[in-house]
């Protein structure tokens, strides 16, 4: 979905998913995650049209959106890259990695994530770029794969 909803359509969308959820038995979540999932995240001015639905305060539901790293407060990044963190990659020079990613290609359009172990511990260092398993990861060849990325 399109980050540019006029202000009135977006409420009127995030209040039909809440009401869609309001007889669910603790339906906060499921609502946050279905206007992310719609809506790409959770924008301040849904939080209100949220709380009024759920007859909740704003700040309860303020603290689930903050409390959950999951939970977008602004558009999402063009691109992703979720690098293992995890004591298999971390041998193998997973950190290194890592913080080499975000000097280097962290951006505006791309987010760099660390993530605590894909399963794929034997071909560490890993990382997922916009959800592809990539092993045996180096600076050289993580700045090739994200080459095209740059803003």
């Amino acid at each position: 979905m399109s980050a540019q909803i006029d202000t009135g359509t977006r409420a009127d969308t995030v209040r039909s998913i809440a009401q869609v959820q309001t007889q669910e038995r603790g339906p906060l979540l499921p609502i946050l995650h279905a206007v992310q999932a719609e809506l790409g995240h959770i924008d301040a001015a849904d939080v209100p049209v949220i709380a009024h639905v759920l007859n909740l305060s704003v700040a309860e539901v303020h603290g689930v959106v903050s409390f959950y790293k999951d939970f977008r407060t602004s558009p999402p990044p063009t691109h992703t890259v979720h690098v293992c963190r995890a004591e298999a990659c971390r041998a193998v020079g997973g950190q290194a990695l890592f913080e080499g990613a975000q000097r280097t290609i962290e951006s505006e359009s791309v987010e760099v994530e660390g993530i605590f172990c894909f399963g794929n511990c034997a071909l560490g260092p890993t990382a997922m770029l916009d959800g592809k398993l990539y092993g045996r990861l180096t600076d050289e060849r993580l700045a090739a794969l994200t080459g095209e990325w740059h803003d």
